[in-house]
């Protein structure tokens, strides 16, 4: 109760003067809530949704309750191909440059641009030159954001749109290093999110063959005689066997040789640099893998001899990879602990780390394990996730708008970066941790509860096109509907029924939600 007062106090100072909406609404949608068919749900129903999800709305809710747990779950598991987004959300993202010209027309022009750049002799046109091409960068990184944000709010398949940002967490690239953001978007859309829910070791090539990854890594660097072995250590450490399992610093070695010649190659497609005899130079897009930079000597590598073949070898330690022990047992934890707890119960680990091992490393098969399990139930009633800060944000902008298509997703970015947990924005390779310690300190908070006050008042832009002279749609957020006096009023808290009754406006009252215990996990 005492940190509800808190929150209703912190508001009171930072909103002296809240628009005014007739309270009689609320009346109405107490009248309507018996009606509501998402009211059959459980406390335990919208805990599933919160943690399947990037956050519980009414649509889904009725969703979820018109098919049932089961259906509703093999659905989000099996989603299909097709991209099911609202008319609005289409035409955003198929206005974006990013949606219309390739990665293999964006980034070889870009790098020319950058070329001619720097070979410029007037100071001052060269520095308006740089300029451009930062700008021109920076404009695809946040398309890319755009797509991204717009999809975790609105797409029907959220348990692919939450596991996207899993892998990306997992493998993650930072978007701000290098040329990065040329190729952001191509490798959230088609290294990431094409295997979302497929096979690891798909993920793990197509990661260890796209530009993002290989330039944030430095194996775009990594040749015969100029040996680098930051992307090899990160393979084992972080995307494969975890730190502490059965590897050496030779096994590192070994397979930084292996991928020597694995790199990027900039020039438009069709482009070929002169490999003389070699038969095996490889180019898919803007991947190269080039023979006359590859050492081809005998490796040995986790007690496995593997001999000079060109690309072959690489195919063949990323198999031994994903294929690990050690592997099966890293990621299944991790997932383990991104959805169930911050210390996940081992015997839940041993029996997902089983299934990844008995289907050749099948995500789904991992997940329904995870989902279907006696672990999962008790975590759902204990409410033993903490939300970060992007599962708070959208969970929050989801609840608050439900199918009202934003027109602006930059407000959403600017909240993530203030809590931190910016998206693309890690900069080290380990990704963002998943655990409440990291999110739960006095300074997270306090700005939370800013944020919070910003939804729930539409105050932050989200209805206002990034246009220069657009117009701002009004469209207050509805969060005190049947559906909230039908189904989630009574998972709440005495203490905090109590401090909500205390609110003087509708948007004091949504601040206060917003910041409430519950919603924070």
């Amino acid at each position: 109760m005492q940190s509800c007062l808190m929150v209703v106090s912190m508001l009171r100072l930072a909103t002296p003067v809240l628009i005014a909406v007739p309270l009689i609404a609320i009346a109405g949608a107490v009248a309507s809530a018996q009606n509501n068919g998402a009211g059959k749900l459980t406390a335990e129903d919208l805990a599933f949704i919160n943690r399947v999800t990037w956050g519980v709305n009414e649509s889904t809710a009725a969703e979820f309750s018109a098919l049932g747990r089961d259906r509703w779950l093999e659905a989000q598991l099996h989603p299909g191909a097709a991209d099911k987004l609202p008319g609005g959300v289409k035409s955003q993202i198929a206005s974006l440059t990013i949606a219309t010209r390739p990665i293999t027309q964006l980034a070889p022009e870009l790098a020319a641009q950058q070329r001619g750049a720097n070979q410029m002799q007037d100071a001052e046109q060269k520095k308006a030159a740089q300029q451009a091409h930062q700008q021109a960068l920076n404009e695809l990184g946040r398309e890319a954001a755009t797509r991204s944000l717009l999809r975790d709010v609105y797409a029907p398949d959220q348990l692919r749109q939450k596991m996207t940002w899993f892998w990306f967490n997992h493998f993650n690239v930072h978007l701000h290093k290098a040329d990065i953001r040329a190729t952001i978007a191509d490798y959230e859309e088609n290294a990431l999110r094409r295997h979302a829910l497929g096979r690891f070791r798909d993920l793990l090539v197509a990661t260890a063959t796209h530009p993002a990854m290989l330039r944030y890594l430095d194996n775009a660097e990594n040749a015969k005689g100029h040996i680098n072995e930051n992307y090899a250590r990160e393979i084992m450490e972080l995307h494969t066997m975890g730190v502490g399992s059965e590897y050496s610093q030779e096994d590192v070695q070994e397979l930084a040789r292996i991928l020597t010649g694995v790199g990027v190659n900039l020039q438009e497609p069709g482009a070929r640099p002169n490999i003389e005899t070699r038969p095996d130079y490889i180019r898919n897009g803007l991947f190269e893998f080039n023979p006359n930079r590859h050492d081809y000597s005998v490796k040995h590598f986790l007690g496995h001899t593997i001999e000079g073949r060109g690309f072959a070898e690489v195919e063949q330690a990323l198999e031994i990879l994903a294929r690990h022990p050690a592997t099966a047992t890293y990621v299944s934890r991790k997932i383990a602990t991104y959805f169930v707890s911050d210390t996940p119960p081992d015997a839940l680990v041993r029996r997902m780390t089983q299934a990844f091992r008995s289907t050749d490393g099948d995500i789904v098969s991992v997940l329904l394990v995870m989902f279907k399990s006696p672990e999962f139930a008790d975590s759902l009633r204990a409410k033993a996730k903490y939300k970060d800060p992007m599962q708070f944000v959208l969970s929050a902008v989801r609840l608050a708008y439900d199918t009202r298509v934003i027109l602006n997703t930059q407000p959403i970015q600017n909240w993530l970066n203030r809590l931190a947990e910016g998206l693309y924005n890690h900069q080290t390779p380990d990704g963002y941790p998943m655990t409440a310690v990291a999110w739960d300190g006095p300074g997270q908070m306090a700005t939370r509860f800013e944020i919070a006050r910003q939804i729930g008042a539409n105050a932050a832009g989200l209805f206002k096109s990034p246009n220069a002279d657009a117009v701002e749609r009004p469209a207050f957020p509805q969060i005190q509907s049947a559906f909230y006096f039908n189904v989630v009023a009574p998972t709440l808290s005495p203490s905090t029924r109590a401090a909500l009754d205390q609110a003087t406006s509708p948007q004091e009252w949504n601040a206060l939600f917003l910041s409430s215990p519950e919603f924070m996990r």
